[in-house]
């Protein structure tokens, strides 16, 4: 048990990040946020606004992720508290902004359900629902990481 919350009360570096709790999930996240991206930006972007805001989501995550896991993995944090406040402050606004995406992309796929209405090919229309699940389980991944970082915050 000692040595458990002695993990979680110290912030990684190093290859560290791709074996501790919760920093495991930035390969996740990665994977799938760049899902998210690659079949938002394979479709037509139909209406521009909503999509606009999702495909910002995505790329502004992945980003931010990857820049994140570097940082951790240089050991740029010098085992500070503060670095893991804003740990988990990134991953909650990570949270409330990709379950604004997936609500929006999964409402704008539900529109394009009947196809008759929208000149877009069926084959857009399974990539949204692709791009919709994948949404929404990066959320989750970002959910379960915001979670734990919240729970090595409070033991730092």
């Amino acid at each position: 048990m000692a040595a458990a919350t002695q993990q979680m009360s110290s912030l990684p570096s190093g290859l560290r990040v791709f074996s501790t709790v919760p920093d495991i999930l930035y390969l996740p996240e990665l994977v799938f946020g760049g899902l998210v991206w690659i079949l938002v930006a394979s479709t037509s972007v139909v209406p521009p606004n909503p999509l606009g805001w999702v495909m910002f989501v995505s790329i502004f995550c992945f980003v931010m992720t990857f820049l994140w896991l570097i940082i951790f993995a240089c050991g740029g944090h010098k085992n500070s508290s503060a670095w893991a406040t804003v740990d988990f402050i990134y991953h909650l606004i990570a949270v409330v902004f990709y379950l604004s995406a997936s609500v929006i992309l999964a409402y704008i796929t539900v529109l394009f359900k009947d196809l008759s209405l929208v000149s877009l090919p069926v084959k857009y229309y399974k990539i949204d629902i692709a791009a919709v699940v994948f949404s929404y389980v990066t959320t989750l991944l970002y959910f379960i990481h915001c979670i734990l970082s919240a729970v090595r915050w409070k033991s730092f």
